[in-house]
């Protein structure tokens, strides 16, 4: 046998052992084994271009060899995708590594009013304090008449209240304006005494801006007994301002009026950024305005059917926006409603 035909019988054997030796698993393994084999210029291609010089009484035999040789190869690549594929439906997808590391998702905070209003209700619960919530869609008694709210009175038109029906019909539907409407529910309906904390939002036909907004947020207090004095709230008051703002704080009480309460009074907190020195945030005065509260009037005490001449007690409410702003110095009360994720991130070491 010539040496070229000899050489050619070899890379035959050669390529079939390799043949039947290739172990490919993935896609792309097994395309690369086929261009090496089969492809233009695959080692299986060349060796039928170097067929033309084989001697003719060895063209026959060559000529099955290499088409055998082709076959094997082709079928050994059909074998090897059916494999992968099959492979690749069991495990669910080809193109997925279950060994990868998960997806880290940033995790997010409380909302800053979310934060002011538990720090709230979590210092009136230390004081005795029960949480009551109502309904924000209420009637005209609730929100305005059972707390000796005059018919004339400007929070009952049109521009102050948010109307469900008529307002010129016999006790209207409206969105509350304050937690106050809780407030009366649990005079009907709780044993006395009464100490409650009302949190939950509230609104109001106001336009929007830095210092107002249509809808925000209130806690509001009620303590009803036999004896309760005037002491006795600037006292409570004291102390939650301390507990809020720092042990150092001090109020002060300036009258005000209120149809619910009288007396009445608007406080207001020592600055805790000037410490009553005088700032930009107070406005040079060194007081913070934080609440109003009085003394249950009596006529409300006797719409909830209450006796006035034995029981006596105190009501405060305060915006929770109000107290967050002083808290943080956040000087745009749209902030809080705008959803800003810039602006809510800066709240994560609140938690």
């Amino acid at each position: 046998m010539p040496s070229n035909s000899r050489k050619m019988k070899e890379r035959i054997e050669a390529i079939l052992a390799d043949i039947e030796n290739l172990k490919c698993q993935k896609e792309q393994e097994i395309e690369e084994a086929r261009v090496r084999l089969l492809g233009k210029k695959g080692e299986i291609t060349r060796l039928f271009e170097e067929f033309r010089n084989v001697d003719k009484e060895q063209k026959k035999e060559f000529g099955q060899k290499l088409n055998q040789l082709k076959n094997a190869a082709a079928a050994k690549i059909e074998e090897l995708k059916s494999t992968a594929s099959a492979l690749a439906a069991a495990s669910g997808s080809s193109a997925t590594d279950l060994t990868a590391p998960g997806d880290s998702y940033p995790l997010g905070s409380r909302h800053p009013v979310s934060i002011v209003r538990e720090e709230i209700v979590g210092i009136f619960r230390k004081f005795g304090y029960d949480v009551a919530e109502g309904p924000e869609i209420e009637d005209d008694w609730h929100v305005f008449e059972a707390l000796n709210f005059p018919p004339e009175h400007p929070a009952r038109e049109m521009q102050d209240t948010f109307f469900v029906t008529d307002n010129e019909q016999k006790n209207p539907v409206l969105l509350r304006t304050h937690t106050s409407s809780v407030q009366v529910r649990c005079m009907e309906k709780m044993q006395l005494p009464i100490r409650v904390i009302c949190p939950g939002r509230v609104f109001r036909n106001e336009a929007i801006s830095a210092r107002a907004h249509c809808i925000f947020h209130q806690v509001e207090g009620l303590y009803i007994d036999e004896n309760v004095t005037f002491a006795d709230m600037k006292q409570a008051i004291l102390l939650f301002a301390r507990e809020m703002f720092g042990p150092e704080t001090e109020i002060r009480m300036r009258p005000s009026y209120f149809p619910f309460t009288e007396p009445s009074a608007e406080v207001d907190v020592s600055c805790n950024i000037c410490h009553g020195e005088g700032c930009n945030v107070c406005k040079g005065t060194g007081w913070l305005e934080i609440l109003g509260c009085g003394m249950v009037d009596p006529n409300v005490l006797e719409a909830n059917g209450i006796d006035s001449k034995k029981y006596s007690g105190f009501a405060f409410g305060m915006g929770v926006e109000r107290i967050a702003m002083l808290k943080w110095q956040v000087k745009d009360l749209r902030n809080y409603f705008e959803n800003d994720m810039r602006f809510l991130k800066e709240f994560e070491t609140s938690l």
